[in-house]
């Protein structure tokens, strides 16, 4: 089913649309942080219609200056809080659920993708606040992945609904996150448990390390709105995507099977550099951006919407919280998961 906005007249949520951003909402001037606190309780219905029209709203004029104002209100507009499981980033843990978006180095871009695509559940809605805002760039980008199906190939769509996509891992002290960082865990037995109670093949190797396959769907719907949505990281983590110096200099060391991450169609063949090119230019086609203001924050639904980051300049301290989990298994996906390619 889908959702509709109650009339800004009566909500005071007043969208602003504009060409290459997303939608923002000005919250009341001069607030003090109880003040806006309540603001944000009262309007949270009608923020949320917003976010399942538009996939993102960023919430502009708002005393949010550290993580514990960030925290207030993101129990203002999130209900239920979610877990980041199966790291792949590093990120600081502020408590409460609060973490720094990531702790990338400034100068790598993070193409757009939906957080945890990869797992059986995930967050359905991310919450992003601004506490330090760069001296440049650094924009939490985002781009409607209803509007990326609509633009893929329908050729290509239709593969990847027929055998999803696959995920292969291989954990590293060197490259990537070794399996005791993704897995919260020393203990071998429990990594092998989680990944035997959420579908994900692992088989350890010679020297301690860790490889995983995990097939996944490609193509969900949200179970809100019912909307079809391209949701996955495929293109994010396929070795095409990486910086031709970064590939070759990985491709060396590990080999293309030992990459930290790589991605196939769900039968395990490749796609052509064509193919990946493709969706990447789709990613772009739909990216919009806008310059981070101190004590914004922008609500992200993860299913309707991917997100990413710009390179900058300066300090910059972007917060995130993840909440409202949702299960794969009620997004209608494509493909069923599996620890094996289609078809094996």
């Amino acid at each position: 089913m889908t959702t509709f906005a109650a009339s800004p007249a009566t909500t005071g949520v007043v969208p602003v649309r504009e060409p290459g951003k997303p939608v923002v909402v000005h919250t009341p001037a001069g607030a003090d942080l109880d003040t806006a606190v309540a603001w944000l309780e009262e309007h949270r219905a009608a923020v949320q219609a917003e976010l399942h029209r538009s996939g993102a709203v960023l919430l502009r004029g708002l005393p949010v200056r550290d993580a514990a104002a960030f925290a207030r209100a993101r129990d203002a507009l999130i209900q239920r809080r979610a877990g980041y499981k199966e790291k792949a980033t590093p990120r600081t843990d502020f408590g409460e659920g609060v973490f720094s978006s990531t702790d990338l180095p400034a100068v790598q871009p993070i193409r757009l993708h939906n957080e945890n695509s990869y797992t059986l559940d995930f967050p359905g809605v991310l919450l992003f606040g601004c506490v330090t805002a760069p001296e440049e760039g650094g924009a939490t980008t985002t781009g409607d992945m209803r509007e990326a199906l609509r633009l893929l190939p329908p050729e290509l769509v239709a593969r990847f609904e027929r055998t999803g996509w696959l995920l292969v891992r291989n954990y590293s002290e060197l490259a990537g996150l070794p399996w005791q960082k993704t897995f919260a865990t020393e203990d071998r037995a429990v990594a092998e448990a989680y990944c035997d109670e959420n579908t994900v093949g692992h088989e350890w190797t010679d020297d301690d390390s860790l490889v995983t396959r995990q097939r996944r769907s490609a193509v969900v719907t949200h179970p809100v709105t019912g909307e079809r949505t391209w949701f996955n990281h495929f293109a994010f983590w396929n070795s095409r995507t990486l910086d031709p110096d970064v590939r070759e200099v990985l491709v060396d060391t590990y080999g293309e099977d030992g990459l930290p991450f790589n991605t196939y169609l769900g039968d395990g063949s490749r796609l052509t550099d064509d193919e990946v090119d493709t969706i990447n230019a789709v990613y772009d086609r739909v990216t919009v951006r806008e310059t981070w203001q101190e004590g914004d924050l922008m609500l992200v639904d993860n299913i309707l919407c991917a997100h990413g980051r710009e390179a900058f300049r300066g300090d910059r301290k972007i917060l995130v919280a993840m909440g409202e989990p949702v299960a794969l298994a009620d997004c209608s996906p494509a493909t069923r998961p599996s620890t094996t390619p289609f078809g094996a």
